[in-house]
């Protein structure tokens, strides 16, 4: 008998995926230039041109049997390295390369993550709007999501909320700043009340709650707005770093996770990443790109095309009628449905060629996420579609 949690999961893609399923379809059916697919995060920017010139040096002069051969199960050592004292340098930290596991990306951090610290029936609290495969990383891992609910017109952490979902059952906290879907990047204010509310709990109970930080999006950040590093502020923190939305290389499935050395049993708990790693297969991320990202520490796409995008669209939904929460980061808007149902404005959305996600997956009734990573002439040409669905409603 198979594992019938697992075929129902092959069976129903997320209702991300499921929508660009159907846009491909739909632009197979009327043309490409006719569908305003804003559904998936696939960055339009291409990566920065010393990505390019990387991989061509690599390519060109660089050992064969080496770049295409395993490295060490956690990553190359001197990758591990370069990112440990690249982190070092920006935020001021002491990792060193025994901290940092090479992954296909952040996904697989988090899923090596949780597979690593959690046994069955612990708790892991996140707060809505979340990335909808938390729920099944979580639960893959025996564990079980809880989703707290945030400020309403801030989406910052609730914290009245996060006290009361804090339990003898709670092992992990899951932050994305910024945020998928809102955009919304966590002020240090918060970042520091979280630290203190995590650290007074861990105080209190006897228990250890691991802080991670999952952190796509990290460079992306408009207005000069800073994203706070949560090992300056939290002991027990874990970074999941992926570079597909920084160096527009989300295919490649490249990434890392970073263990603090000041937690306590910090080698019992890089170890259990390790473990975990072998156990799910997610060993010796792909050597060729791990050797590219070390020798692009600190560069990124060209983010200011998705600030343009961003001012653009929210200047004009606002216009048309909508409710907006202007993002600081990552490259989508949260925005109020027109109507109760979001599922339900999504489909109506569709009558215009709008490809446009509902929140409720989100763990966020009542709001549609929209992918603004496209090109500026697609969000230019969409904009009577949003203004005319709008006005279906008047």
């Amino acid at each position: 008998m198979l594992n019938e949690k697992n075929v129902q999961l092959g069976k129903v893609r997320s209702s991300i995926r499921e929508l660009f399923e159907y846009g491909k379809k739909l632009k197979a059916e009327i043309g490409e230039e006719n569908v305003y697919d804003f559904s998936l995060g696939n960055p339009s920017v291409p990566a920065p041109k010393e990505v390019k010139d990387a991989l061509y040096d690599l390519i060109q002069n660089g050992d064969p049997v080496f770049l295409h051969g395993y490295t060490s199960a956690q990553g190359d050592y001197n990758v591990r390295k370069t990112i440990a004292d690249f982190t070092n340098s920006r935020f001021s930290t002491s990792l060193t390369a025994d901290n940092i596991y090479m992954t296909c990306g952040a996904a697989a951090s988090i899923a090596i993550t949780l597979n690593a610290i959690l046994n069955a029936g612990d708790e892991v609290i996140t707060f809505a709007p979340f990335f909808p495969e938390y729920k099944v990383f979580c639960e893959h891992a025996g564990g079980k999501l809880v989703a707290v609910e945030s400020e309403e017109n801030t989406f910052q952490i609730d914290f009245v909320k996060l006290e009361k979902a804090l339990n003898k059952k709670t092992k992990a906290v899951i932050i994305n700043s910024p945020n998928n879907p809102s955009g919304v990047v966590y002020s240090e204010k918060t970042v520091s009340r979280l630290a203190e509310v995590l650290k007074e709990f861990c105080k209190k109970s006897g228990n250890t709650v691991y802080l991670i930080s999952d952190e796509p999006y990290r460079e992306l950040v408009f207005d000069g707005v800073k994203v706070p590093y949560i090992m300056n502020y939290y002991d027990s923190g874990i970074v999941c770093y992926s570079y597909s939305k920084s160096l527009s290389l989300p295919g490649e499935r490249i990434g890392y996770i970073a263990v603090n050395n000041k937690m306590a049993e910090a080698a019992e708990v890089y170890a259990g990443i390790c473990g975990a790693g072998r156990a799910l297969g997610y060993v010796c991320a792909p050597n060729l790109f791990q050797q590219l990202v070390s020798m692009v520490c600190g560069k990124t796409s060209d983010i200011s095309i998705y600030k343009k995008n961003r001012d653009l669209l929210c200047s004009a939904l606002k216009e048309y009628g909508y409710t907006v929460v202007k993002p600081d980061g990552a490259f989508y808007l949260f925005v109020k449905a027109l109507e109760g149902d979001a599922k339900a404005f999504a489909e109506r959305a569709k009558k215009y060629n709008l490809l446009i996600v509902a929140g409720d997956d989100f763990g966020c009734k009542g709001y549609v996420r929209i992918a603004y990573c496209v090109s500026t002439q697609m969000i230019k040409k969409s904009l009577p579609a949003f203004k005319e669905l709008a006005e279906s409603y008047k």
